[in-house]
C-alpha cells in the first residue's frame, strides 16, 4: 500500500499559519496560510482549464512568487510539473515539451511572448489564469509519496536531453536528508536565489513547506542584496554556486559574515582550494556538495569542520542515502553509484536510458571518483566531459552537434578552458573544410540553436583534433592544443 501524507502546504498551514512562508527583498511577506489561500485559490481557477490529475503541465518562468504559487496550485489538482530551463531556445524547449508529453505550459508574463512561439497550442500566463473564474473543484488533501511531482530536463552524456522524473516521496526524503545533516533551528531562513527550474532552487520551497521555515526570495543574483539579506535581514542559510560565492566574498572585504549565518551550501561542482581558504579566513561556513537532476539534489555534503582536513572532497552520503564506487576498492578511481530514497526511479517514456543507468536498484551517476578509508567521496571527472559553467551543466557532444552542422565546419570538439569567474567556459576546435570561414558566423549560426550559456566563448581552428586508436575524439587532450 503506498504510503500518504496530508498535503504538506496545507498542513504547515495548519500547524503555523502565522508563520512566514516566503519574504520578498521589497519586504513583503506571505504567511504559511496565505499561501495555502492563494495556492488553492489559483488551483481552482487552473481547474477551468481542464487540468486534472496526472495531467503533464510546463512551467516557463524565472524566479517570482507567482511561480511558488503555480507549483502549489498545480500539486492541489494532482497534475506534474515539467520544470523548463527559461534559458533554452525554443527549438530545445520544445524538444522537452514533446518528450514529456506536456498539454499545457503555464508562463511568466514577462515570457508569454517566448512562451507563445512554442510548438505547444496551450498557452497561459500566469495574469491570465489569475482572471478566470475559480471552478467548484476538490482539491488534493492527502499526498501519496509515490505519485509523481516534477519532471526536470538533463542532458544525458550523448547531449540528448532525459526527463527526470521526482515523486513526491523524493522530494520529501531530499528534505528530510539535509535536515538531518544541516539540523533545523527555528531562527532558519532559507535564501533562495538559484534558478527554481533547476531541482536545487526548486527544491528550497519543498523544505519551506516541510520545515515550517521562511525563504527569502530572491529573483536575480546580486551579491549586495544577498549579503544585504544575510547581514540585516536574519538569512541563515544561502544555497550558491562557486561564482556567486566568489563574488560575495569580493564584495564583502575584510568584513564579516554575523554569527546568525550558519550555512553557505556550495554546489555546481568541486570548489577551487584559494576559494574555500578565503571563505575561511572570512568565518563563511561553506558547505560543499554533490548531487544532481537525478538525486533531488544534494546527496552528499562536506561541512566546514571536514573542509581543510578533507580539502576536495564532496563529503559523506547524507543520512539516508548510500554511495559506492563500481568495482573499487578504497582510494581506487571508479564510477560513482548512489542510492536512496530521494533518488528518481527513472527518466520518463526512455526505457533505454533506465535500463542503461539503473543496476540492481543503483543509480550509475557517469562521474568518476573515489572513496576514502574514511567515507569521504572525492569526485575526479565529473561526467568525465561535462563543462560547469556558473553551476550549469553543458554537454561538450550538444554544442559539437549543433557546430557540426554547419557548412564549412569539417570536425569539431568541444571542451571546458578554466575561467575565473565561471569555473569554466566551453570553448570550440574547429577543423575547416572552407578556409574562408571566420569565427562569428559560427556563432550567428549557433545563437539560433543553443542556449546562451552553452554557446562557445572562443573559438580555435586547427590542423587537426586529437583522437584514439579507435578514431574517437579525446575530448580530455583538446586543451593541449592551446599550447602548440
Amino acid at each position: 500500500m503506498a504510503e500518504t501524507i496530508p498535503h504538506w502546504l496545507t498542513k504547515q498551514a495548519f500547524l503555523s499559519p502565522n508563520q512566514p512562508a516566503i519574504e520578498l527583498v521589497d519586504g513583503t511577506v506571505i504567511t504559511f496560510h496565505e499561501l495555502k489561500e492563494k495556492s488553492q485559490a489559483f488551483a481552482k481557477r487552473l481547474a477551468t482549464l481542464g487540468i486534472q490529475k496526472g495531467n503533464h503541465i510546463g512551467v516557463l518562468s524565472n524566479n517570482n512568487l507567482d511561480m511558488i504559487i503555480a507549483v502549489h496550485a498545480l500539486s492541489y489538482l494532482g497534475a506534474v510539473i515539467v520544470l523548463l530551463n527559461t534559458r533554452l531556445t525554443t527549438e530545445e524547449i520544445n524538444y522537452q515539451l514533446d518528450d514529456a508529453e506536456v498539454r499545457v505550459v503555464l508562463a511568466a508574463d514577462d515570457l508569454i511572448q517566448k512562451a507563445n512561439e512554442l510548438s505547444i497550442d496551450f498557452v497561459r500566463s500566469f495574469s491570465e489564469v489569475g482572471k478566470e473564474a475559480k471552478q467548484d473543484t476538490q482539491l488534493v488533501s492527502e499526498i501519496n509519496l509515490d505519485d509523481p511531482f516534477t519532471i526536470i530536463y538533463t542532458s544525458g552524456t550523448t547531449g540528448f536531453p532525459k526527463g527526470v522524473v521526482h515523486t513526491y516521496g523524493n522530494h520529501w526524503w531530499s528534505a528530510i536528508g539535509s535536515a538531518l545533516n544541516l539540523g533545523l533551528s527555528e531562527s532558519d531562513k532559507w535564501l533562495a536565489v538559484l534558478p527554481y527550474f533547476h531541482v536545487g532552487g526548486f527544491s528550497i520551497f519543498i523544505k519551506s513547506v516541510i520545515y515550517g521555515m521562511p525563504v527569502y526570495l530572491v529573483e536575480k543574483f546580486d551579491e549586495q542584496i544577498v549579503l544585504d539579506a544575510i547581514i540585516n535581514r536574519g538569512v541563515t542559510i544561502v544555497s550558491v554556486v562557486t561564482v556567486m560565492l566568489q563574488r560575495m566574498i569580493q564584495s564583502l572585504g575584510e568584513s564579516r559574515l554575523p554569527n546568525h549565518f550558519r550555512c553557505m551550501l556550495l554546489g555546481g561542482g568541486p570548489a577551487p582550494i584559494p576559494l574555500l581558504k578565503k571563505a575561511n579566513e572570512r568565518n563563511i561556513p561553506v558547505f560543499q556538495s554533490f548531487g544532481m537532476t537525478e538525486t533531488s539534489s544534494q546527496i552528499v555534503t562536506l561541512s566546514p569542520r571536514d573542509a581543510f582536513a578533507k580539502v576536495g572532497s564532496a563529503g559523506k552520503a547524507l543520512f539516508p542515502a548510500q554511495i559506492k564506487i563500481k568495482n573499487s576498492a578504497p582510494n581506487e578511481i571508479g564510477e560513482i553509484l548512489v542510492k536512496g530514497p530521494m533518488v528518481t526511479n527513472g527518466y520518463f517514456n526512455n526505457q533505454e536510458a533506465n535500463e542503461e543507468s539503473f543496476q540492481n536498484g543503483w543509480l550509475t551517476t557517469g562521474d568518476l571518483g573515489y572513496i576514502d578509508e574514511e567515507g569521504f567521496l572525492y569526485v575526479v571527472d565529473r561526467r568525465k566531459d561535462l563543462i560547469i559553467s556558473g553551476g550549469e551543466n553543458i554537454y561538450p557532444s550538444e554544442i559539437e552537434s549543433v557546430l557540426s552542422g554547419y557548412d564549412g565546419v569539417k570536425e569539431v570538439g568541444v571542451a571546458g578552458k578554466p575561467d575565473d569567474n565561471w569555473g569554466q567556459i566551453p570553448v570550440a576546435f574547429i577543423v575547416r573544410s572552407n578556409n574562408n570561414l571566420q569565427q562569428e558566423e559560427i556563432i550567428d549560426y549557433a545563437k539560433k540553436r543553443l542556449a546562451k550559456y552553452k554557446l562557445p566563448k572562443e573559438i580555435y581552428f586547427v590542423e587537426s583534433l586529437p583522437r584514439n586508436a579507435s578514431n574517437k575524439l579525446v575530448r580530455s587532450k583538446l586543451l593541449e592544443l592551446l599550447n602548440d
